[in-house]
C-alpha cells in the first residue's frame, strides 16, 4: 500500500536546539517533543491518518510516528503525543507531517505546537552547593 505524506509545517531549529537529550543503551541520545496538530481535511470524512515527525540525524532521514486516529464527519481531527527523536549526530530539519493512505488535496493547518519536554541546562548555570 502506498503512502502519502503532506508537510504539516517545519519546526523552527530554535526550539529542536532547547531540547534537552539523554543518552540511552540502544539508540544513542534521544530528545522528547511535545507535539500536537488540529487539522482540518475539507471534504475528507472518516480517513484513517497519522501525524509523523520526520528529520534529518546527520546524512541518514529519520521519522517517528506520534499519533494515529480518523477524521470526524466534518473532516477534522486533532493528533497530539510525545515524539521521542533517537539521533546519533544531531537533530536538523524537524518536520511535522500528516500521512495517509490516499492523496490530500486540501490541508488546513488550524494550529500546530511543538515543545521540548525538557529544556537543557544553560552551560553557565551551575548548581552550587
Amino acid at each position: 500500500m502506498q503512502q502519502h505524506d503532506s508537510l504539516i509545517g517545519p519546526v523552527p531549529a530554535r526550539a529542536v536546539e532547547v531540547a534537552r537529550s539523554t543518552l540511552t543503551a540502544f539508540e544513542g541520545r534521544v530528545a522528547d517533543f511535545n507535539v500536537a496538530a488540529w487539522l482540518h481535511l475539507p471534504g475528507m470524512t472518516d480517513l484513517p491518518v497519522s501525524l509523523m515527525v520526520a528529520y534529518m540525524d546527520g546524512s541518514q532521514r529519520r521519522e517517528v510516528a506520534v499519533d494515529h486516529g480518523k477524521l470526524n464527519p466534518k473532516g477534522k481531527i486533532l493528533l497530539s503525543g510525545v515524539a521521542r527523536l533517537p539521533f546519533k549526530h544531531k537533530i536538523e530539519q524537524m518536520q511535522v507531517r500528516l500521512r495517509s493512505a490516499v492523496p490530500i488535496k486540501g490541508l488546513l493547518v488550524e494550529e500546530l505546537f511543538v515543545q521540548a519536554v525538557e529544556l537543557a541546562e544553560p552551560a553557565n548555570r551551575q548548581v552550587r552547593a
